[in-house]
């Protein structure tokens, strides 16, 4: 048996796990779920062969749902202390971006918006060549219409804002982890640290 990969993903409203061995897909499973990723997302990596055993996890860091993050980036440390295995995480928009131009005929730059609670959106703009041209943002509908920088749009608040852009091309996906090969080697080597976007709903409470 060769070197495993795990990939775990539960950062939006899919859960997908995927398990590849020297670099080739052996086995994946996706649901878009919405909520119960804490429930879906064991049982689904006990469905891979071995039972997901691998000797590298990598996992969706955000930025996405709270509870998502959390749960994907906790089973990724448990499993890689019980397995002994090394952990990296990656970017929920860097993945969705990577995604989006595996569909376009020929490479051109890309913004990812994906829905970020209260009303706003996720966004960061991606080169043809997947590199990210400035940091992430949460950011309202009229705000992130000011900060396309692409004709093209993917994730899931894709199709809300290309229609406030007139963007030629939209695909509202969602990160699915079977697809990990199409990011580069150094956008694999995020730190498994939550990446939220934005300041927690529930702050701590102040010392009177």
């Amino acid at each position: 048996m060769g070197e495993r990969l795990l990939a775990i993903d539960t950062a939006t409203a899919a859960c997908s796990v995927a398990l590849f061995e020297d670099g080739q897909l052996i086995a994946s499973d996706y649901a878009e779920i919405g909520r119960g990723h804490a429930e879906k997302l064991i049982p689904a990596i006990a469905g891979l062969p071995d039972r997901g055993k691998a000797d590298k996890i990598l996992v969706d860091c955000g930025p996405g749902s709270f509870t998502g993050v959390r749960i994907g980036i906790s089973a990724a440390k448990a499993l890689a202390l019980a397995w002994g295995a090394e952990i990296n995480g990656y970017s929920c928009l860097s993945l969705v971006a990577a995604q989006a131009l595996s569909k376009l005929e020929a490479a051109q730059p890309v913004c990812v918006a994906m829905l970020a609670g209260h009303g706003e959106y996720f966004v960061q703009n991606f080169s043809g060549a997947g590199e990210a041209l400035g940091p992430l943002a949460s950011l309202t509908p009229d705000q992130a219409a000011l900060q396309v920088q692409a004709d093209v749009i993917a994730g899931s608040a894709a199709t809300e804002l290309a229609g406030l852009v007139g963007a030629v091309a939209h695909y509202p996906i969602l990160p699915n982890a079977s697809q990990i090969s199409l990011l580069a080697s150094d956008m694999k080597k995020m730190s498994s640290k939550p990446l939220y976007g934005r300041k927690p709903d529930a702050q701590p409470a102040k010392a009177a």
